[in-house]
């Protein structure tokens, strides 16, 4: 089988192809730098010839509500009408745990916005959801920083490790479409606060974490599940404290 993976040069389509190719499959790297870009269609019609699988993990180089709407929009319908043209037979995305809970977020906003187009073609579908990844997680603390304080919510929080959400991705790749989510998440739930608090000590990071209840994450503030999979969710299998990755490089 051909697997296409838009965004395969990233950080979980490096992942999936070298995974997909040790399976035996033929999985091609598509990304801009390889002559395909799904925001003009550039390189499309050729790269998807033949093709069986697409498998979307691409991201906005934007997060900013209006370029990553514009984004995630233009790239999958770009996407999905090649995909009709090519006879696809199974488009796989990922996307994000908790995306439709969270409309205060632009960036989640247009991950639902890419999520509905999905669900709305003609092509059979898969879409995992996956929670916060291990190597997202200085970001997310540098994001919510403000002199030298960081405050988060004392919610429950699952990251997982991109390692596990290529795997993931991968198994529902090679497998029958779902038509509808699949999410992953962490082998360990975390309240939030305590999480980061450890994290920080860690890296011998100064900055002081608050617990705050009314603290955003990404311009939304955030309840109890806001951030958790269900409980039908794959699991992970790498642990936070044994991921390779956890101490941020200079830290």
């Amino acid at each position: 089988m051909k697997f296409v993976v838009i965004g395969g040069t990233g950080l979980i389509g490096s992942k999936l192809v070298t995974s997909l190719r040790e399976r035996g499959h033929e999985a091609v790297a598509a990304a801009p730098s390889a002559g395909v870009n799904t925001l003009t269609g550039e390189g499309l019609p050729d790269v998807l010839a033949g093709a069986s699988v697409v498998i979307d993990v691409s991201n906005s180089p934007s997060f900013e509500d209006g370029p990553v709407l514009e984004f995630f929009e233009t790239s999958t319908r770009n996407l999905l009408a090649a995909e009709a043209a090519a006879g696809v037979g199974h488009h796989v995305a990922l996307s994000v745990v908790g995306s439709r809970r969270l409309p205060d977020s632009g960036y989640l906003r247009a991950k639902v916005a890419q999520e509905k187009l999905i669900e709305g073609s003609s092509i059979p579908f898969s879409i995992v959801q996956a929670t916060q990844f291990f190597e997202f997680v200085p970001s997310i603390a540098d994001t919510g920083t403000e002199g030298g304080t960081f405050r988060v919510a004392p919610v429950s929080f699952q990251p997982i490790a991109g390692q596990d959400v290529a795997r993931v991705v991968g198994k529902v790749a090679v497998g029958a479409p779902v038509n509808g989510w699949v999410e992953a998440g962490g082998p360990e739930r975390f309240p939030m606060d305590e999480f980061f608090r450890d994290a920080l000590a860690a890296w011998n990071d100064p900055r002081e974490v608050v617990t705050d209840p009314h603290a955003r994450y990404f311009g939304t503030e955030l309840d109890e599940r806001s951030l958790v999979p269900g409980d039908e969710a794959i699991l992970g299998e790498i642990r936070f404290s044994d991921w390779p990755g956890r101490i941020p490089a200079g830290k």
